[in-house]
C-alpha cells in the first residue's frame, strides 16, 4: 500500500491512539485531533511522529478551518477515521435529557461535521476512504445504553447514506463496528447517570456492575482492530460495515435471525396495509 495521510479524531486514547500507532509505523502520515493542550503532550511525547492539533468535534464552526489548516501544512488527507466518541450509561427514565443532547452532539453531529468537511475535498479529488466508527451498538440494543445505542444507530444509518451519495466519485465509506474492546470506554471515559428508581435495580445493577468488572479485561484487542483498519483501507471493494470482535459477530447474527423471525410473525399484518 502507497503511503497515506490520515485524519484520525480522539487519536490520543482508544482505538484512535491504536489506529495512530499502527499507521505511523506503517509509514503513513497521521494528523491527531485531541481537545487540550495536555492530550496534546501525552500523544507528543507518545507518539512523536503523529502531527497533533486541537479541534473539539463539537465546535461545529471550527472545524473547516481546522481541516483547511491540515491540508495546506500536510497535503491532501487520504483517510479520515472518525474515532471522537464516548460512551454514556444510564436508564432512559433516570437519565436527564441534556445528557443525550451531549451525546449526540460528539457521537453523530460532531463526526458528521468533521464528515462534511472533507466531503468537498474527497468529491473534487474524486477519491478518499471515511471510516466512521460506531459500534456492535449502532445495530443492536441493550438495556442502559440508549442514548448511546440511539446515537450509534444514528450514525450507522447516516453513514449508509453517505457511501450511497459519495460512491459515483469514487470515495469510500465503511462504518466500523466493534464489540467490546480493552479500552476506556467502560472506564474513564463513560459517563454515568446516578441511579434514582429502584423498581431499575434487579434489572440494570447487575449490568452496570458486571460492565465495570470486565473494564480492561474485555477479549477484543485495539491493537488488533488497528491492524484490521490497515486491511480495510486497502481494499476496492471495501464493506458497508466491518464487525470486529467474535461477541459483535455472535450478538449481530443473533439480533439479523430474531428479525427475520419477527418479520415473519408479523408478515400477514405488515402486507394487509396494501391496496
Amino acid at each position: 500500500m502507497t503511503n497515506r495521510t490520515f485524519f484520525i479524531t480522539g487519536a490520543n486514547s482508544g482505538f484512535g491512539l491504536a489506529i495512530a500507532t499502527a499507521a505511523s509505523a506503517a509509514g503513513h502520515t497521521v494528523i491527531g485531533t485531541v481537545r487540550s493542550d495536555a492530550s496534546r503532550t501525552t500523544l507528543a511525547e507518545q507518539l512523536p511522529q503523529v502531527h497533533t492539533i486541537i479541534c473539539d468535534v463539537t465546535d461545529f464552526d471550527r472545524i473547516p478551518a481546522v481541516v483547511e489548516q491540515v491540508e495546506r501544512q500536510h497535503g491532501p488527507v487520504d483517510v479520515l477515521i472518525n474515532n471522537a466518541g464516548y460512551g454514556h450509561e444510564g436508564v432512559l427514565e433516570e437519565s436527564p435529557i441534556e445528557e443525550m443532547r451531549r451525546q449526540f452532539d460528539v457521537n453523530v453531529f460532531g463526526a458528521v461535521a468533521v464528515a462534511k468537511a472533507f466531503l468537498p475535498r474527497f468529491r473534487q479529488r474524486r477519491r478518499g476512504f471515511i471510516v466512521n466508527v460506531t459500534s456492535m451498538g449502532g445495530l443492536i440494543t441493550m438495556p442502559g445504553i440508549g442514548y448511546y445505542c440511539g446515537s450509534k444507530f444514528a450514525l450507522q444509518g447516516i453513514s449508509e447514506v453517505m457511501r450511497s451519495e459519495m460512491a459515483p466519485f469514487g470515495v469510500h465509506v465503511t462504518t466500523l463496528c466493534p464489540g467490546s474492546f480493552r479500552t476506556d470506554w467502560a472506564g474513564r471515559s463513560m459517563v454515568r447517570t446516578e441511579r434514582s428508581i429502584t423498581d431499575y435495580d434487579a434489572l440494570f445493577d447487575p449490568i452496570r456492575l458486571s460492565r465495570q468488572e470486565k473494564s480492561g479485561r474485555q477479549l477484543g484487542d485495539p491493537a488488533k482492530l488497528a491492524a484490521a483498519v490497515l486491511t480495510l483501507i486497502k481494499s476496492d471493494t471495501p464493506p458497508p460495515q466491518l464487525l470486529l470482535g467474535s461477541d459483535a459477530l455472535k450478538f449481530v447474527s443473533e439480533r439479523i435471525t430474531q428479525l427475520q423471525q419477527e418479520i415473519e410473525a408479523w408478515r400477514a399484518v405488515t402486507i394487509s396495509t396494501d391496496s
